[in-house]
């Protein structure tokens, strides 16, 4: 049986999972792909992740990258992510996950609307063979997604994007990419309410940087002035939030800035996770299985829904070392997974 190569081809990162043929993991890894500039993008990531053809390999692939605004639409996306991929790896026998299973590169380029955006069913998929009933929350750098698995099987009437956008189960907030202006209008500081500018001067991530809980070994997005990811720098960004410098006042105040636009990110969140628990499909002491570069924010949010929280990594029997890798690549090794149990 061959090594599998699981890959999660987004927008702004490509995610790897590669297990051998025993399903033992052998590599995860993210690295950035700005691919709204352009397909090459995508084979610079590709390249820089290690693509590349092997008798002893198999690929499986899933994307959301078809999103991005350089395509004319998301049909025209998936077939030059699937024409650059078939290019890289030079051969065309890739698995492409089509929200139930796989189909091959020509299939996937017809039923394009069942390949786009389907990362998510491939995590949901696999936590319903390893968990009897949970509330799985895949926080990642810029979109959140919510899915419910209640006796081993996966609950989710809502498929598309935009359906799922109207349903509260796909919610775009991350917390790396996610602009500031996204999360509130008005905020306190310095004992008053102060308008939030509409620009793009600070993100998500400038939060967590500050706070210390964004890993910086997924840090991959660039910061909204292009300078560097220090907590000082984020508080200089966040700072042009309020129409200030951040000599203007206190490192202490600024922190407290960034935990109150991180509690309204969190509430934001939290009123998605009790909108899917009111469907009443899951026990009250069913947990929380978190994963994404944000998987600290969905511990936060089981503590606040009075649910015991459940790493995805340990969920998939993942050693510790590697726990953290496969949670920021969790579709990606899901991916692998499935296509493992499928040849």
């Amino acid at each position: 049986m061959p090594t599998i190569l699981g890959w999660d081809l987004g927008g702004a990162h490509v995610k790897l999972a590669v297990l051998d043929e025993r399903g033992r993991l052998v590599r995860a890894a993210q690295t950035p792909c700005r691919l709204w500039l352009g397909p090459d993008q995508l084979t610079e990531a590709l390249r820089a992740l290690g693509a590349a053809a092997g008798h002893a390999q198999r690929h499986a692939l899933t994307m959301t990258g078809e999103l991005v605004d350089h395509f004319p639409d998301r049909a025209a996306g998936v077939a030059a992510i699937l024409e650059t991929f078939e290019r890289v790896v030079a051969r065309r026998d890739a698995m492409v996950f089509d929200g139930t299973g796989f189909i091959d590169t020509g299939a996937a380029r017809t039923r394009w609307h069942d390949v786009a955006s389907a990362n998510w069913r491939a995590t949901l998929l696999l936590a319903a063979r390893l968990i009897d009933a949970a509330l799985v929350l895949d926080i990642g750098s810029t979109t959140t997604d919510l899915m419910l698995v209640a006796d081993r099987t996966p609950v989710d009437p809502a498929q598309s994007d935009h359906a799922r956008l109207a349903a509260q189960t796909l919610v775009y907030t991350g917390v790396v990419r996610t602009p500031l202006m996204a999360l509130a209008r008005r905020v306190p500081f310095e004992g008053r309410d102060v308008s939030v500018m509409a620009e793009y001067f600070a993100t998500s991530g400038d939060l967590y940087r500050i706070s210390g809980e964004l890993d910086a070994a997924f840090d991959h997005a660039d910061t909204a002035d292009g300078r560097g990811k220090s907590p000082a720098e984020s508080m200089t960004r966040l700072a042009r939030m309020v129409g200030l410098d951040a000599a203007d006042a206190t490192a202490p105040q600024w922190t407290a800035l960034a935990a109150w636009f991180a509690r309204a990110q969190e509430e934001l969140l939290l009123e998605a996770c009790r909108h899917q628990l009111a469907r009443n499909c899951i026990p009250a002491d069913a947990p929380v299985v978190g994963l994404g570069v944000g998987r600290f924010l969905a511990a936060t949010l089981a503590a606040r829904l009075c649910r015991r929280f459940v790493d995805f990594a340990t969920l998939t029997g993942v050693g510790a070392a590697d726990a953290h890798a496969v949670d920021v690549c969790g579709p990606a090794y899901a991916i692998a997974r499935l296509a493992l149990d499928a040849t």
